[in-house]
């Protein structure tokens, strides 16, 4: 099957200025990657504020043309998600092996020192407009940069194996971490960062934003639909582009009632299926698969079609509940009253502790859980 580049990765901020932040924002962002000697940071924001954009901007900057094959990211999500994750990270972190003394951040490499001879593409400026000039002898030479995202999901076993490195190394690497709850990481991490928040994009650059890629692609929408779409989107401008696209792979940018049907028809059959199998009490269930020639084991079960959900609709905690309260209440799921009663009562209570915290997964996994013991009762 043909992979079509998305919007996302077509049309990405290639310099600090084009990042829908504040100025104020920006210009902390753009010193800090024209320093002689950059800091380690820490990247925190609510969902599509531009935590990724803004790490590639800055890896971009300090390491030059190269920076490809000198910056490793690890998802920390996705370790959290998986068996053997501690070996996982270990073996991120030491490539050499457990009792190796060589690091991932302590390897300095050629294609580091080769930055200024690479080959620059003509649609490849350094995001602050030219290449950072770091040729003095007090210059500290970056080699490599270590990107964890959402590493407020590494838990309290692995943050200090990291500080040991950030100590250890920081005259060839840095860290760069982005979180949505930088309070779930250790002092001793944070200690050690410059901390970059961003908050939910403004409605506004979001429909500036959406209106600068629909006439770069063409697409004429009708009015008012745009600004429908940065309503809903609630300051998560990366869930704002893949509405945007979607409507207009469809055609259907031509009429406001549009969006409301995509809205409600994108992810309910998915819903139910979680609904149903949290009811059959398979919430959290485990399962081999086949990956290339390796066996791995899979989040499977109501809370592994609930990762689907989010991770491939890019949608957020909140439209899930939203859609939760539609498979309810349009008696798709003919519950006896008793049970439904229970289940609208815990999908309230979730939806409470949504608006009074950022750990959206956590959350909709109580509710789930809720959910299976109704059908016990």
């Amino acid at each position: 099957m043909m992979h079509m580049a998305s919007w996302l990765e077509t049309y990405p901020p290639r310099r600090f200025s084009e990042l829908a932040l504040d100025e104020s924002v920006i210009d902390t962002i753009e010193r800090v990657a024209l320093q002689a000697n950059p800091p380690h940071l820490l990247i925190s924001g609510p969902p599509g504020s531009g935590k990724t954009a803004t790490w590639h901007l800055i890896v971009r900057q300090v390491l030059g043309p190269s920076w490809r094959s000198t910056t490793h990211v690890l998802q920390a999500k996705d370790l959290a998600k998986t068996a053997g994750a501690m070996a996982a990270f270990e073996s991120f972190l030491r490539p050499g092996g457990k009792d190796s003394s060589d690091t991932l951040a302590s390897r300095t490499s050629l294609d580091a020192f080769d930055s200024t001879f690479s080959q620059v593409s003509a649609d490849d400026v350094a995001p602050a407009g030219h290449e950072s000039q770091r040729g003095s002898q007090n210059d500290v030479h970056i080699s490599r940069i270590i990107v964890i995202e959402d590493a407020d999901h590494l838990g309290h076993k692995r943050q200090p194996l990291l500080r040991r490195m950030m100590e250890a190394t920081s005259h060839t690497s840095r860290f760069i971490f982005t979180a949505q709850t930088p309070s779930r990481m250790i002092d001793a991490l944070r200690s050690r960062t410059q901390h970059i928040r961003l908050t939910g994009v403004p409605r506004k650059k979001i429909e500036r934003r959406l209106n600068q890629i629909c006439s770069m692609e063409d697409i004429e929408p009708v009015r008012g639909i745009l600004g429908d779409i940065a309503h809903i989107s609630d300051g998560n401008l990366r869930k704002a582009l893949f509405t945007t696209e979607v409507l207009a792979l469809r055609e259907l940018l031509g009429d406001r009632e549009n969006l409301h049907r995509l809205l409600t028809m994108i992810s309910t059959n998915e819903v139910q299926r979680m609904i149903e199998a949290a009811l059959r009490g398979q919430v959290v269930e485990w399962r081999w698969e086949k990956d290339g020639y390796k066996n791995t084991r899979k989040l499977k079960g109501a809370l592994g079609i609930y990762d689907d959900i989010i991770s491939q609709q890019s949608l957020e905690a909140e439209d899930v509940i939203e859609q939760v309260h539609q498979v309810l209440t349009g008696g798709r799921l003919n519950l006896p009253e008793k049970q439904l009663i229970s289940a609208l009562a815990a999908l309230s209570d979730c939806d409470v502790r949504l608006r009074r915290s950022s750990q959206g997964r956590i959350q909709v996994e109580k509710m789930l859980h809720e959910f299976a013991s109704i059908q016990q009762q």
